[in-house]
């Protein structure tokens, strides 16, 4: 999630937003040409935009400033509800009476959940407390919860149990959320333990669909789940920036826009 940011004119916010079009970083000179001003102009709503922490300098150009730690998960439940709810209505209905699916730790994925609970005969597999808690012991659900160890802010299970057991089970679906989606390196997400567990659910999944609101575009996360991990479906609340498009193509991903 990027810090809360305070401008004071429009030119500031014209140059976070092309900072994060530029996937976080670019010289002065590229945001001159971009605004159409001098570069000394840039560098004075530089100078404002560091004070109020919200980028910092470099030699020879300027870095947006983002927390790379990821919020607790009811945070990001409540961050972009609406949208999270939309995109998991239409990714709930690809999910028919008896199949078998795979749901992450994400706060998306979560409102999934909630989604699937008019389901019956669910086979489910997921490494997160709050998926299980949804379907299981209802509508004649399976559900296999990942072992290991409890982390305290998403409920989710991770380590060699949690990849033991997602490596046993073959499922229909795989659903992923993403932390970050770069045109450059893919979807990414905020923790290790996190993208390796994606990665062994995706090479044992039929279809593998990431779902994501349009707050992750053009962001960063540490890890990079990687391109040679195929995804079939990328749903969206919002037309994403045409380098994520492209990106999309060259993975062979379908894009889904439920606007």
């Amino acid at each position: 999630m990027t810090k809360s940011r305070k401008t004071t004119n429009q030119r500031e916010e014209e140059i976070l937003r092309a900072l994060q079009q530029a996937g976080g970083s670019c010289r002065v000179s590229y945001l001159a040409g971009r605004l159409g001003v001098s570069n000394e102009t840039i560098r004075r709503n530089i100078r404002t935009l560091e004070d109020a922490q919200a980028v910092r300098k470099v030699h020879g150009g300027v870095h947006l400033v983002e927390d790379v730690n990821e919020l607790p998960l009811q945070n990001r439940m409540d961050t972009h509800a609406s949208e999270k709810q939309r995109l998991a209505i239409e990714v709930a209905k690809t999910i028919s009476d008896g199949d078998s699916v795979f749901l992450d730790v994400g706060s998306t994925t979560a409102y999934v959940a909630q989604e699937l609970r008019q389901r019956s005969n669910l086979f489910v597999v997921t490494n997160s407390v709050l998926v299980a808690h949804a379907l299981a012991s209802r509508n004649n659900n399976r559900v296999f919860l990942a072992g290991g160890e409890l982390r305290p802010h998403d409920g989710g299970a991770f380590g060699a149990e949690a990849l033991d057991l997602v490596r046993r089970l073959n499922v229909q679906f795989a659903i992923f959320s993403a932390g970050a989606i770069n045109a450059e390196l893919g979807f990414m997400l905020h923790d290790l333990e996190e993208a390796n567990l994606a990665r062994v659910a995706a090479a044992n999944a039929q279809v593998r669909i990431v779902v994501a609101d349009h707050d992750k575009f053009n962001k960063r996360a540490p890890v990079s789940v990687g391109k040679d991990t195929k995804f079939e479906v990328f749903y969206t609340d919002a037309q994403p920036p045409q380098a994520i498009k492209d990106m999309l193509k060259a993975m062979d991903t379908d894009l889904i826009v439920v606007e």
